[in-house]
């Protein structure tokens, strides 16, 4: 994998605020808009929150731009996007419900 310091970043800090079931998905070589997918477990809400603001605030602190920090209410599912880095992280059933990583589980890493 090639390096890149955004992807390090995000999955540093959703584990340090111990994310569980942490994977990356590589799209270099299939989309033009998207470079990773990191796809992340939370507790709850709460939870996901906490590691929302720390991915957030670290990868502003190291100089890189949140694109994308939003939640679709009700869907326990939060996504963040900076330097074509995509967090994608869920609690409660709503990772089983979207099966992110199922659809594309040929290019998780």
């Amino acid at each position: 994998m090639a390096e890149n310091k955004v992807l390090e970043l995000v999955n540093y800090y959703v584990a340090e605020k111990l994310g569980e079931d942490i994977i990356t998905l590589d799209f270099r070589q299939h989309s033009p808009f998207v470079d990773y997918f990191v796809i992340a477990s939370a507790r709850n809400e709460p939870h996901a929150a906490s590691i929302m603001r720390e991915v957030e605030a670290k990868l502003e602190e190291a100089g890189y731009e949140i694109r994308i920090n939003e939640q679709v209410k009700g869907s326990q599912w939060f996504l963040l996007e900076s330097e074509g880095v995509v967090l994608h992280l869920f609690w409660g059933e709503a990772r089983s419900y979207y099966g992110l990583e199922d659809l594309w589980k040929d290019l998780r890493i």
